[in-house]
């Protein structure tokens, strides 16, 4: 993964391009729908999209093939940040790159929603290794300014922030995220408040469907522990009574062989069936630990990246997250 001080060094060239003349994007079609909304990268795409209906024009910062960590900025990017009127995050630092594209977009009219604010959030696992709770809700300024945290025990040198940023895999709190978007929307766009209201409300009861429908079929595993390829399934396994067991911390890392032996260790003694791997993650070391440990390889994704066709349906979050739980359910066993 490029470092930040290289992506620092990109936007500032960037910021030159766009000033002696990068294309930018067309905004015919953004002019009739109104409002023009960017988004950052997949889960936060789906739950804009599905907010703003027909009243505003979303189009993502991160194509839907690349999540937030491989994300290199263009003078496209730029220039839809110049013109934007509102942008969308997750926040909780996963957009590690956002602070100084903004700056450089230099759009004074730009609304920032932090679709993470006022959400209840886990430490990382650099913290407190996956089980502590942050019950104060955060402020949005707040986790901006914080610094990442030091790298733990795994000793890839990396980590995310001090706050786990992989809400979006928890129908519950996706749904407050929804809320967020929402409420920014409403408050950048009066115009369009009541269509705004209206979709949200369709689309968290969806999600809250959802909740109660793996609450039921995961009630029997609770407990239970597995393994993902990289740290983003904490707030899922919380939610559900699970534990949730990683290889690396990001996806782009390599394990080294104190992980490898960590989680063979696990998988013994949880007597899991399956590993779950990432569509997005080269996974050579997983899959060979899984041969090693007879266990197959099943798919959890979670839904950093997409197709192009996916991210423009708010219904692909139902989808992945109903297959993934599928897969889980066989990992788990009886």
């Amino acid at each position: 993964m490029a470092s930040v001080f290289s992506r620092i060094g990109a936007i500032s060239l960037l910021v030159g391009l766009v000033a002696c003349g990068a294309p930018s994007a067309d905004n015919s079609s953004t002019q009739s729908k109104g409002l023009k909304v960017v988004t950052t990268f997949l889960p936060i795409t789906l739950f804009t999209e599905a907010v703003a209906g027909d009243c505003a024009e979303v189009t993502a910062l991160i194509p839907p093939n690349l999540g937030p960590h491989d994300f290199q900025a263009t003078p496209s990017d730029l220039a839809d940040l110049g013109s934007a009127r509102v942008l969308v995050k997750n926040g909780l630092e996963i957009e590690e790159f956002l602070d100084d594209l903004i700056s450089s977009a230099d759009n004074k009219d730009l609304v920032v929603i932090d679709s993470s604010q006022g959400i209840a959030t886990i430490k990382a696992a650099a913290e407190d290794h996956h089980d502590d709770h942050h019950d104060d809700h955060h402020d949005a300024h707040h986790h901006d300014e914080d610094h990442h945290a030091d790298a733990h025990d795994h000793g890839h040198g990396h980590s995310h922030g001090e706050y786990d940023p992989h809400i979006w895999l928890d129908p519950v709190r996706a749904a407050e995220q929804v809320e967020n978007i929402r409420d920014g929307l409403v408050k950048a766009d009066p115009s369009c408040a009541d269509s705004y209201t209206k979709n949200a409300a369709l689309y968290t009861a969806q999600l809250k469907e959802l909740n109660e429908e793996f609450t039921t079929k995961l009630k029997p595993y609770s407990g239970k522990t597995f393994v993902a390829f990289h740290d983003f399934a904490t707030y899922f396994a919380n939610r559900y009574s699970l534990k949730a067991e990683f290889l690396v911390d990001l996806p782009e890392m390599n394990p080294s062989p104190a992980d490898l032996q960590s989680v063979a260790a696990q998988v013994k003694a949880s007597g899991l069936k399956a590993l779950l791997s990432e569509p997005q993650a080269g996974n050579r070391s997983f899959n060979a630990l899984a041969k090693d440990l007879g266990v197959n390889i099943v798919e959890f994704n979670p839904l950093e990246t997409g197709s192009a066709e996916s991210a423009r349906m708010p219904g692909t979050y139902f989808s992945v997250m109903r297959s993934n739980v599928n897969n889980l359910v066989k990992a788990i066993g009886d």
